[in-house]
């Protein structure tokens, strides 16, 4: 299999907040595919630079950053100009679905279903936001994930508090409207009309607190896969999440999170264009249940490397 693939790189751990996270992702995606017989090294591109990556002469990579510098289209541009295939999707996807703030806009117009939601400065006026929005609301920053910065506010005197820690991370803070209801995600595979949706994972938190500490380092936290659905509310979510992730370009693989309310109406949070890849992570148990093991799983996503605005494929 070395032959097929080449000298394989694995990114991983970069610059960013989750940079703990990505450097769990990449460890294990580098051992699934060395036991796959696969010719593959790690590449830390937090402390490696831009011309090391070049000098490396790789094959193809597997992307396993998360957040700034690794899932924002800016690592995949460096590529396309390196025209080193790699996983995921390409710079413009990146960049949307890294912003979510550009993501629902794009959803949208397009009328799929996102919770209402406002963009905050240090001019905002977060009385009127909470009257528009609604009480409790999400309060997080726009380019960050795995939970970090974000709030869930349930009275008006956390606002303020909920937007400084939101604007640590983000000069613009995104207000979200809270859908009560049933957290899911659901795991992507594939490219245009060939994308389809793995089995449907419902996350049920401690006190529905799906936070940093819960999504890594506990077991306090249960994963129903597949969710426990009626077969027509499976498929509307399905349905939605692969438009949702067609619209922004998205190539490869991804994930895409979504609240499910009293009502089964489904409404989309967000597009990982490159999810975790732990212990914990979502898109490996959505495989397994499709009978995918992970290091199955992390070939068929090696496979689809490619430099997206040049077309190389090899």
């Amino acid at each position: 299999m070395s032959a097929q693939f080449g000298k394989v790189g694995v990114l991983y751990g970069g610059k960013s907040a989750e940079r703990d996270v990505s450097i769990m992702s990449g460890t294990g995606v580098h051992k699934a595919l060395r036991s796959a017989g696969i010719e593959a090294h790690l590449f830390d591109t937090g402390v490696r630079s831009l011309a090391e990556l070049a000098e490396e002469r790789f094959d193809r990579v597997f992307i396993a950053l998360h957040g700034r510098y690794g899932e924002d289209g800016t690592i995949q541009g460096a590529l396309e100009l390196l025209r080193v295939p790699y996983t995921g999707s390409g710079p413009l996807a990146s960049a949307l679905a890294m912003d979510k703030t550009m993501t629902k806009r794009i959803w949208v117009h397009e009328g799929l279903p996102t919770p209402r939601f406002e963009t905050l400065d240090r001019r905002s006026d977060l009385a009127a936001v909470a009257a528009r929005l609604g009480l409790p609301l999400i309060v997080k920053p726009p380019h960050e994930g795995s939970t970090i910065g974000v709030t869930k506010v349930t009275d008006l005197a956390g606002m303020r508090a909920a937007y400084d820690l939101a604007a640590e991370y983000d000069e613009q803070v995104l207000a979200e409207a809270f859908i009560q209801g049933r957290e899911l995600t659901v795991a992507i595979l594939g490219t245009g009309a060939s994308a389809r949706a793995l089995p449907v994972v419902e996350i049920v938190a401690p006190e529905g607190n799906y936070d940093y500490e819960h999504k890594y380092f506990t077991d306090d936290t249960r994963y129903l896969c597949p969710a426990q659905l009626p077969p027509a509310v499976t498929q509307r979510v399905q349905e939605i999440s692969e438009a949702a992730y067609r619209v922004l370009g998205c190539e490869g693989w991804g994930r895409v999170d979504v609240m499910l309310d009293a009502d089964n109406q489904p409404y989309l949070l967000e597009v990982n264009t490159s999810p975790g890849m732990t212990g914990h992570s979502l898109v490996p148990m959505a495989a397994a249940a499709e009978g995918m093991n992970y290091e199955s799983l992390c070939v068929e996503i090696l496979k689809d490397a490619r430099c997206k605005v040049s077309g190389r494929s090899s």
